[in-house]
């Protein structure tokens, strides 16, 4: 019985960032003063990176597609991502350019307001997109384009064919942002969106995006563009699920919540995984809603998960019929 990982890869397209957090912080100290707090970290982040990091702890084989600068903050989040088993070869250097980076005090109750530097992610056109990076992405088993939204110099057009060649070819593509925008945003993503399976977006991003205060109405409002599916996060609330004929809800799991920075990548990422493995929506969403809820539990976009055996395990533990078809499904692909 084959490996997630011994299958063919899953492309992670768009943001990488460095993110250095610290918690708990309830206040930033006046004039030069310090304040102790109990820990801080630095990760490999972002809509691309944060999700590829996930998407390899739970056993698949992870390249990305994306922009760093020439800096050192770059040479971390290689050094990251490389340490989680993410492949990194296919991520241009930007000569002259800073890596994108956020600075998020983490408050008690796990918000997360951020200090951010665009960098590289935001000078990135098409233009810099080589060969082999297009090729990686027609030839994946799975594509999640992360964070096109911030891309701000990548015209989503110029990626229009190459989703809609990766899905040809049978893959799963994927679609999540990093800004809450607006109508003109959601328009300027349409090339991919038109070519895209899934597009998960959070709650308060969708209702931006589609311009609405009405959840159903927004997630139709994508499907007309041509997705085929919209799984949409909502924090405490769990997710829902929309498709044409789906309107699901999940609820969320009880946790004990540190750190929300990275959950919506976490869900991501075990939805993919879900798909991937054969599951039905629903069932998937399960995985993701694990996924995510494990990285609330602890500080950073990789805390929290270890494996898709723990995944399974946690699915198991719940009194619901999809979680259970989706824990023996990834128990299939061990």
């Amino acid at each position: 019985m084959s490996t997630v990982a011994e299958r063919r890869y899953v492309v992670c397209v768009g943001v990488h960032i460095l993110d250095i957090l610290g918690r708990p912080v309830t206040m930033i100290p006046p004039g030069q003063h310090s304040v102790i707090i109990d820990e801080i970290r630095a990760t490999a982040a972002g809509t691309a990176a944060g999700a590829s990091v996930d998407l390899a702890k739970l056993g698949h084989r992870v390249r990305n597609v994306g922009a760093i600068g020439d800096d050192m903050i770059g040479e971390i989040v290689v050094k990251l991502l490389n340490d989680h088993g993410v492949e990194t070869d296919l991520i241009s250097r930007m000569a002259g350019r800073v890596t994108s980076a956020t600075i998020l005090p983490i408050r008690p109750n796990g918000e997360r307001p951020a200090l951010h530097v665009p960098g590289a992610n935001g000078v990135f056109s098409a233009d810099d997109l080589t060969d082999a990076q297009l090729d990686a992405v027609v030839t994946a088993a799975g594509v999640h384009f992360g964070g096109l939204d911030a891309m701000t110099a990548l015209d989503p057009g110029a990626l229009a064919e190459v989703a809609k060649e990766a899905r040809s070819r049978g893959a799963i593509v994927t679609m999540d942002v990093l800004r809450n925008g607006d109508s003109v945003s959601l328009r300027s993503l349409a090339p991919v969106l038109a070519h895209t399976d899934w597009f998960c977006p959070n709650e308060e991003q969708l209702l931006g995006l589609a311009e609405t205060s009405d959840l159903r109405e927004a997630a139709q409002r994508v499907l007309a563009m041509g997705v085929l599916g919209v799984a949409v996060t909502r924090g405490e609330h769990g997710c829902r699920v929309f498709t044409a004929g789906v309107d699901e809800s999940l609820p969320a799991l009880d946790i004990e919540v540190v750190d929300t920075t990275g959950c919506g990548d976490g869900f991501d990422a075990g939805f993919l995984t879900g798909l991937l493995a054969g599951l039905d929506p629903v069932a998937a969403a399960w995985v993701g809603t694990v996924c995510g809820s494990l990285i609330a539990t602890g500080l950073g976009s990789d805390a929290g998960i270890t494996g898709l055996d723990q995944v399974a395990g946690i699915l198991e533990g719940l009194d619901e019929s999809d979680a259970a078809v989706a824990a023996l499904a990834l128990r299939s692909v061990m």
